[in-house]
């Protein structure tokens, strides 16, 4: 009876010989343990990121300081000017103020997000954030950015309400109800960010720890990602930026039976009121919506571009900036209210001054 060769050879090898070719395959079979201790490594020793600088010259770094700080101080003035007005006349404590008083309070949470990390990098020289920095900006700036789109949506249906509805106005818009949506909103905005920031810093980083942004964005955080664990918030971001776009269509539905409202409205001077605090917030909102939705929809690249940068800069300064320009400006009852108590201040400084001179 006939053997096959490897029956006949096998007992020639030795047992040593026989084992050392077993773990041979089955390192062969098995995928890399090595490769997967230097993923697991690179994430565990992962303590910083870079983020991008806006220019290597020292003069340039401190240009961008001074615009930076400049800007942020006309936001922060601005917002703190309407919540102050509104908080100390009681005229108008009514739910359009409310509301704009908590996109205030907002938009002072937004722009302090990401300015003055960038601003204190660029004055001294660095480009570095921690990793729980990282965390806290991402948290933070998504948090404030939904909480700040969901009472956009909000002003969109009292304005819709106070114009198309008027009868019903302070039956539907009572105090409760306004403190709920109010409530809602910022929330939603917990939740939402919670969801995005676990999502985010869930995925395995690896390799270059350059962001190419400004601050710590997560289009540019998924490039570092060293695995496919990133399609999921991938998915969940477009899933939120179409979700976002059906409330666009929402607040433009609205302004649409607005607009039609006001056609019928028989005064010039009615007219130009309603216009004038329906058409800047349809700007804000469009503006916001469509730079965020540019942002984190454009398929990443190798290298940030000029118009990256743009966007961003665009998305996360100018609505807290451009905010209180638009809404106080042309609106005469928070200037009166701003006039009043800038007098009011005034008035009581002289007093005291010459309280102490005699």
């Amino acid at each position: 009876m006939n053997k096959s060769p490897s029956h006949s050879i096998s007992p020639l090898i030795p047992v040593q010989f026989k084992a050392s070719y077993a773990q041979l395959v089955c390192r062969e079979q098995q995928p890399s343990h090595d490769v997967l201790r230097k993923k697991m490594s690179n994430q565990t020793t992962m303590t910083e990121f870079l983020l991008l600088g806006f220019s290597d010259v020292r003069e340039l770094q401190i240009l961008h300081f001074v615009v930076f700080l400049v800007l942020y101080l006309i936001s922060l003035l601005g917002n703190l000017l309407i919540i102050t007005a509104i908080a100390l006349d009681h005229h108008l404590h009514t739910p359009m103020y409310f509301f704009l008083m908590n996109l205030s309070i907002i938009d002072l949470g937004s722009i302090s997000v990401t300015i003055p990390k960038s601003m204190a990098n660029s004055l001294m020289n660095k480009r570095s954030i921690s990793y729980s920095g990282c965390v806290t900006q991402v948290f933070f700036f998504f948090f404030f950015g939904s909480a700040d789109f969901a009472i956009l949506i909000i002003m969109a249906y009292d304005r819709y309400v106070a114009i198309c509805q008027p009868l019903h106005y302070e039956t539907v818009m009572n105090r409760r109800t306004c403190v709920q949506m109010a409530a809602s909103a910022w929330i939603s905005g917990i939740l939402y960010s919670a969801l995005h920031t676990g999502n985010t810093f869930a995925i395995y980083f690896c390799g270059s720890k350059m962001v190419d942004q400004f601050f710590c964005e997560i289009p540019q955080l998924l490039k570092l990602a060293c695995s496919d664990s990133y399609r999921f918030e991938v998915g969940f971001l477009i899933f939120s930026v179409c979700f976002s776009s059906s409330c666009l269509v929402f607040i433009i539905v609205s302004y649409v039976q607005i607009f039609k409202a006001v056609l019928r409205i028989p005064s010039e001077q009615g007219q130009h009121k309603v216009l004038s605090t329906c058409l800047p917030h349809l700007f804000v909102v469009s503006l916001l919506f469509c730079t965020a939705a540019f942002a984190y929809l454009k398929p990443t690249s190798s290298s940030t571009s000029g118009l990256d940068l743009m966007v961003a800069v665009l998305y996360s300064m100018l609505p807290p900036m451009m905010n209180p320009i638009i809404y106080s400006m042309r609106n005469k009852e928070i200037k009166g209210a701003l006039s009043k108590w800038i007098g009011l201040r005034l008035i009581t400084k002289n007093r005291m001054s010459i309280f102490l001179l005699r």
